[in-house]
């Protein structure tokens, strides 16, 4: 019979690592949505990622905003027109073919994004302050495994024009 320790002992390791980062999920959680709050009354959950996905890729046509965030056409279109009315984005006639409309965030619309990335920005810092430096460099050899190994792009810099807030495309979601 094969020996089972090593089995065991891998189990026990993942099942560690995997209620650690449950644990950390937690509260992630918690200080993305201590960063909505101060726009919950304006967007919701889904309209957020909407503009996050238009802030990260551009102007888009509203059927490919759809597919990237997993929704109908018809859903997109109800979240669109409420971003519309509320001035955080807008319709334009597409340059390149003058017979599709693309949709883009507006000024404001940038600016609810970028308020809502740094305030989150700033609790994780200051979190990640209270760790020991040896701890932090740990992390980060940690994390960024972690987010390869779940295929996830890293995180833009702190200057950086891109405001992504985590819904990427989804590779690990889609399978790929």
């Amino acid at each position: 019979m094969a020996d089972t320790g090593e089995s065991a002992e891998r189990f026990d390791d993942v099942e560690a690592v995997t209620r650690a980062v449950l644990t950390a999920s937690r509260l992630l959680v918690a200080v993305s949505a201590q960063s909505l709050a101060a726009v919950e009354e304006r967007v919701t959950l889904p309209q957020l990622r909407l503009l996050v996905m238009l802030s990260m890729h551009g102007p888009a046509k509203l059927v490919v905003l759809a597919e990237r965030l997993g929704v109908n056409p018809s859903t997109a279109m109800r979240m669109i027109d409420r971003l519309i009315t509320a001035g955080l984005a807008d319709r334009r006639t597409n340059p390149a073919n003058r017979r599709e409309t693309v949709l883009r965030l507006t000024d404001e619309g940038r600016v609810l994004v970028e308020d809502v990335t740094s305030r989150r920005r700033r609790e994780i810092e200051t979190i990640v302050t209270r760790m020991a430096p040896a701890r932090r460099a740990a992390l980060i050899d940690a994390l960024t495994s972690f987010n390869e190994a779940g295929r996830e792009p890293c995180a833009p810099a702190a200057d950086s024009a891109m405001y992504p807030l985590g819904w990427t495309d989804a590779p690990l979601l889609r399978g790929d």
